[in-house]
């Protein structure tokens, strides 16, 4: 069955508009999984621009909490991960000058470096997901690093469906690398940019498994809800 990530990143970055303690994400986290959501995503950047130390240790801290932690390669952040034990673990390449994660890892020049990472996470039992460009080759290095699963790079698509391009390229780009994984064992999960229409469309490639999703969720629940927003992202994942 289908799974809806929500990343509640952005609770975070209303709340240190201000400087203050509301809104708090581990409340957040715990009313997204009540609303239905069947994993929290949160991403612990090295400039702790949302998401701080203590949010994402008290959020790993929940037991009926599935906790999916989003980090760079950083040392510092993978000793933190170590030490807080989320869920899952899925490794995102990051420049401080971006506003948001700006396409995949880089896998050919950091593969030394991933493989040594996964192997941490594996002695912990941590399943953990590489977050790639929708490349074969990005595929393949994947499954030779031992990852556990894949998250593909959905922006381009995303940005040509809201522009209203034409994005059968792109989609058949992500399709055969989703084919790809799976008959190499890879789990394939898709993210970055996805609103109600992107992800309707790549509920078409019944491979992917996992959807994560934050900006236009949180930012359609200023308006609706929550509640309501999650229940339009499961009706359209679980089709």
């Amino acid at each position: 069955m289908k799974r809806l990530g929500v990343n509640i990143d952005h609770v975070a970055t209303v709340r240190n508009a201000r400087g203050e303690s509301h809104p708090d994400p581990l409340s957040a986290a715990k009313f997204v999984n009540r609303a239905g959501a069947d994993s929290i995503t949160i991403h612990l950047r090295e400039d702790r621009r949302h998401i701080r130390d203590e949010d994402a240790k008290k959020i790993c801290a929940q037991k009926n909490l599935l906790v999916n932690l989003e980090i760079s390669t950083n040392s510092k952040i993978i000793e933190i991960a170590l030490k807080i034990k989320p869920d899952f673990i899925c490794i995102v390449p990051e420049n401080r000058k971006e506003i948001t994660t700006e396409g995949g890892l880089d896998l050919k020049r950091n593969k030394y470096k991933l493989k040594k990472i996964i192997s941490k996470f594996k002695k912990k039992k941590i399943r953990t997901s590489l977050f790639i460009n929708p490349t074969l080759s990005d595929v393949k290095i994947s499954k030779s690093l031992n990852a556990d699963c894949i998250e593909i790079h959905t922006g381009n698509l995303s940005n040509l469906v809201k522009s209203n391009r034409n994005y059968t390229k792109e989609f058949k780009k992500i399709k055969r690398c989703a084919i790809e994984a799976n008959n190499l064992g890879l789990e394939v999960h898709a993210g970055h940019g996805l609103d109600y229409k992107s992800t309707k469309i790549l509920t078409k490639i019944r491979i992917i498994e996992e959807f994560n999703i934050g900006h236009y969720l949180i930012g359609e629940s200023i308006f609706y809800g929550l509640n309501r927003v999650i229940k339009n992202f499961r009706k359209i994942i679980k089709n």
